[in-house]
């Protein structure tokens, strides 16, 4: 190992980028949080992907990146289904 290391070039940035995802910030009930970690719990996956399978799913897509507005109204439509 060097004593000194340069990073004079270096660039801030993920370690690996996510191609195809966009990291959005957004209110969700927090009923509908509890019942996805619920269900990551049960399944061993991670509440966040669970999240995102049931968005595509009521889209019916395949494999297509969402919008932050998809994800909104899917989820306020969600939500008026169970009010």
């Amino acid at each position: 190992m060097k004593k000194v290391y340069a990073f004079s070039k270096g660039k801030r940035a993920a370690v690996l980028p996510q191609l195809g995802r966009t990291r959005i910030t957004m209110y969700v009930d927090d009923s509908v949080i509890e019942r996805f970690k619920a269900q990551a719990d049960k399944s061993g996956k991670g509440y966040q992907t669970l999240l995102n399978g049931a968005l595509r799913a009521h889209l019916g897509l395949s494999q297509q990146p969402l919008t932050a507005e998809a994800v909104r109204k899917i989820i306020r439509e969600g939500l008026a289904q169970h009010a």
